[in-house]
């Protein structure tokens, strides 16, 4: 028996294939299953189109087996099966093997679902096995052949003795060796969980002899091995049924088993999709987050099917990070793969996919909205940080796609709302969006600028999240109405006569806000005297587009840069301490420093700024009381 090489540059392309070209070891099965059926779905369109080939589908099975001993595993169809010039061809020929020429020559594809694209699958068995060995026997003949290989040094073709059509495969694995354990393709549970992660959904029974320990027949505490032949795969994909064949439960099952949450989903989101790009999609909205969500190992992604096989677990180019906390599968016939089906060849098909999936998405939630709100509250909670960190990331880009999801509390309503809801309650001649930052509610209600609002009657939204104001920033208005913060110092809502005479005040006490400022070592831009504080002696306001919100995170962020808010000091003129701070300037400028920085202290503390100067003011706190 005479070794043949293989006809293309064998060992260096072979070692190319199973050392690059696929870098997990585990879809070898995958592949070989996939040929399987491929085989089995030519020989099944003979059967609908040759009145001689006497075949039902459910004829047709892929069985698997494994000896420890002889540290084997063996996957047998009964598909098509090959002749002696079709394993040369296939399997002699790297890159020629395997669906590529496998495919049907009659243009009627419609009528039958192949998998492969590339036919170099086959060899991935060589990253587990140091040797293979096919017996075929093609459908209506009577010779069978075997062929047998140990890798790059070449092949051998005999005729056997081989009673059924189809083909069967024989793996020889690897020995064990520190960098790699071969013997776990030897347990039963390591195979049943490779066929029901990349194969659950191949459309054939995948059987194997399953060894379990059942209650013997008639007895209460004695058990037995029983060995049975069990079919590992589902085979119909839940997302391939009719809607009207699936309930509520199926898909909530569905989803507790394989993402493992101990809750049903929020929502459950189906599509099919025909078109430039046709795919399938069933996508979930969890309950809550996940523990890692908002951790730098969290891994968002749809798993990505062709045809039913798994070709991703978690394809993150299917989902924008502002979706990220999606979770489902897309399958689609239409996805072009590189060579290995590890990857995707081009991102045309996916991207339009994952503009369709997006748009899908979205709908969704605004019907979640409005149907539910109870729901979506809680969704938001759980997720609405990522939807506003979408809005900011890009520069922008995505802000008409999250606007209207994205939710803050309300003074007036004491809840969240979202920014429509707030337009729709503006009063006649407001043209603003008020909002107000800080660590909680209870925190911005402390704020002197809040009561000044809410006297006007203006809703106010609390931002409470770091993100809000960049998100708000980034959006910069909604409906034409723009958005500004209380605390910044061009807010004024007081009449044009009251205006007027407080900027002559200001201009009056010119020079004591210059002494003022001097002692404080200009920390601050500017201090003025202002009539919107109500009981409050002092607020601090910001000019520009940092506010003091946006200086503690951005400062809080562990990176060098560091940035600095234009502050302004405000002072309530209708306050005692106005009068006392003029009384000072005439009669005690260095105790007007004292009082100066004791107010500027109080400021930055109402504000949730630190104070760095603690000893500093702590005395002069203790000097004025004790005076």
């Amino acid at each position: 028996m005479k070794k043949k090489q293989f006809k293309t540059e064998s060992k260096k392309l072979l070692d190319l294939m199973i050392n690059s070209i696929y870098t997990n070891r585990e879809i070898f099965l995958r592949e070989l299953i996939s040929n399987a059926s491929d085989a089995i779905d030519k020989l099944y369109y003979l059967s609908l189109t040759d009145r001689k080939v006497k075949l039902n589908k459910e004829d047709f099975k892929i069985h698997l087996e494994f000896d420890k001993d002889n540290r084997t595993i063996t996957i047998t169809d009964n598909g098509i099966g090959m002749n002696e010039e079709e394993l040369e061809r296939h399997l002699g020929t790297i890159a020629e093997s395997g669906t590529e020429l496998f495919r049907l020559e009659s243009e009627k594809k419609e009528d039958i679902d192949v998998i492969g694209q590339f036919g170099v699958g086959f060899y991935s068995a060589f990253m587990v096995a140091k040797e293979i060995e096919v017996i075929s026997k093609k459908y209506g003949e009577k010779d069978a052949h075997i062929w047998k290989s140990n890798g790059a040094d070449g092949y051998t073709i005999e005729e056997t003795d081989y009673d059924d059509f189809g083909t069967k495969i024989t793996l020889y694995l690897k020995d064990d060796t520190e960098e790699a354990n071969y013997s776990e393709y030897l347990e039963q549970y390591k195979l049943t969980t490779l066929v029901r992660k990349y194969s659950n959904y191949i459309t054939y029974p995948i059987t194997m002899m399953i060894k379990e320990s059942k209650l013997k027949e008639g007895s209460k505490d004695e058990y037995e091995d029983v060995i049975e032949e069990q079919t590992l795969n589902s085979m119909v994909p839940i997302w391939k049924k009719n809607k009207s064949e699936v309930k509520d439960e199926d898909y909530n099952n569905f989803y507790t088993d394989t993402y493992h949450d101990y809750e049903d989903p929020a929502r459950v989101i189906t599509s099919s999709v025909e078109g430039m790009t046709s795919y399938k999609a069933l996508m979930f909205i969890p309950n809550h987050a996940p523990y890692d969500y908002y951790t730098k190992e969290y891994e968002k992604g749809l798993a990505l099917y062709s045809n039913g096989v798994m070709i991703m677990e978690k394809c993150d180019k299917l989902l924008p990070d502002y979706f990220s906390f999606v979770k489902g599968i897309v399958d689609s016939e239409d996805i072009s793969l590189n060579i290995s089906r590890e990857t995707l060849q081009q991102d045309h098909q996916v991207s339009l996919i994952a503009k369709s999936i997006e748009s899908k998405i979205k709908k969704e939630l605004e019907a979640m909205m409005q149907e539910d709100r109870e729901k979506y509250d809680n969704f938001f909670k759980n997720f609405g940080m990522q939807l506003k960190f979408g809005i900011y990331n890009d520069f922008g880009m995505h802000k008409d796609v999250l606007k209207d999801l994205i939710m803050f509390y309300s003074s007036s309503e004491e809840k969240l709302v979202t920014l429509k809801e707030y337009v729709s309650r503006m009063k006649e001649n407001q043209d603003k969006i008020y909002y107000a930052c800080g660590e909680s509610v209870a925190k911005i209600n402390t704020l002197p600028q809040v009561d000044s609002i809410k006297d006007k009657d203006y809703e106010i939204l609390y931002l409470t999240e770091y993100v809000d104001e960049f998100a708000l920033q980034v959006l910069m208005e909604y409906e034409g109405k723009k958005f500004v913060n209380i605390c910044a110092e061009n807010i004024d809502l007081s009449s044009e006569e009251e205006k007027k005479e407080l900027e002559e005040k200001n201009k009056d006490s010119k020079d004591l806000f210059e002494v003022m400022l001097k002692s404080l070592d200009n920390e601050i831009k500017e201090i003025r005297f202002t009539n919107k504080l109500k009981d409050h002696p002092v607020c601090l306001s910001t000019k520009g587009n940092v506010s003091a919100e946006m200086e503690k995170v951005i400062n809080a962020m562990p990176t060098d840069e560091k940035v600095k808010a234009e502050k302004v000091l405000e002072i309530n003129e209708n306050h005692p301490i106005a009068k006392k701070l003029q009384t000072l300037y005439k009669k005690d400028k260095e105790e007007l420093e004292k009082y100066s920085k004791i107010l500027y202290a109080e400021a930055r503390l109402i504000e949730g700024l630190p104070v760095d100067n603690q000893a500093e003011v702590s005395k002069l706190i203790c000097d004025l009381i004790s005076m």
